[in-house]
């Protein structure tokens, strides 16, 4: 019986992959984080252990004492909260091998080639849920975008990979060809809200897979609760990356979006030629 272990964040995510993993009859020994992590996540586990982010000693030691040979990352850390890391001497020395370079995928990228060297690989946890990534591009839900819409999401693309290269963020929200928020360390869901502050509705949010990010941490993830939060806010339009994105309730995601007049649109990896076709037509 294979053990796989999961580095658990917020949401729903770990749950889905300890559920996935038990189904296949797996053992699950999850490690969560204080102040990120539902505790309730301990019932769905063979084992569960639960420490302050930064410990990377106590999660290892975890992973090894149960025989982990395969993990995964599920679940967004709250990254204003991660502000208050306190590295252990393990954390400490990967951190500092960083150097200049301690953006999001740097971090993760350190961290599975440190589980590496102790025996344990590092997965996309998808493979353990299947069917949570769309693959499927074009509309998919609610209407067809307007000519301006197809503009805005075409303009916010470009921004958001170039904002992605530099290991900012994922995410941009555009109204008019003019950007209205960027996602930094606040998230998705802050800033879809500071957006809605900002601009009198018509917005697009556009939601991309940082260029060269290693495809195994990370994804962007969308949901049902980011339908309703758009809809709260009056966007018009979520466009995201097919193949690279997760996305969770997309039964009741879509019925919300067809209910709400928000345009989802998955944008294939040759996204230039695609999004100019969009517009041009």
């Amino acid at each position: 019986m294979q053990n796989i272990g999961i580095m658990a964040g917020g949401g729903q995510f770990p749950f889905l992959v300890a559920r996935a993993a038990k189904e296949r009859g797996a053992r699950v020994f999850a490690v969560g984080f204080k102040g990120h992590t539902d505790p309730a996540l301990e019932k769905e586990c063979d084992g569960f252990l639960c420490i302050p982010l930064g410990q990377l000693g106590k999660l290892i030691a975890f992973f090894k004492k149960n025989q982990v040979k395969t993990a995964c990352m599920a679940g967004p850390i709250n990254k204003p909260n991660a502000m208050e890391l306190k590295p252990d001497l393990r954390a400490a020395r990967l951190i500092f091998r960083l150097a200049g370079n301690r953006g999001d995928d740097a971090i993760l990228r350190a961290l599975s080639s440190e589980l590496a060297d102790e025996g344990i690989e590092v997965v996309r946890p998808e493979t353990l849920v299947p069917g949570l990534v769309i693959e499927q591009s074009g509309l998919l839900a609610g209407p067809e975008p307007s000519a301006e819409g197809w503009q805005d999401i075409r303009f916010g693309w470009e921004k958001a990979k170039i904002l992605g290269a530099q290991d900012i963020g994922q995410g941009i929200v555009v109204h008019r060809q003019v950007v209205v928020a960027v996602e930094a360390i606040e998230g998705t869901d802050t800033l879809i809200e500071r957006a809605g502050s900002l601009a009198p509705g018509n917005l697009v949010f556009v939601k991309v897979f940082k260029p060269g990010q290693d495809d195994r941490i990370d994804k962007p993830a969308l949901g049902s609760k980011t339908i309703a939060l758009l809809a709260r806010h009056r966007f018009t339009a979520l466009a995201f990356e097919a193949g690279k994105t997760l996305f969770f309730d997309r039964d009741e995601a879509f019925r919300q979006a067809g209910t709400h007049g928000i345009s989802v649109v998955g944008v294939p990896e040759k996204a230039e030629e695609f999004l100019q076709g969009k517009i041009e037509g």
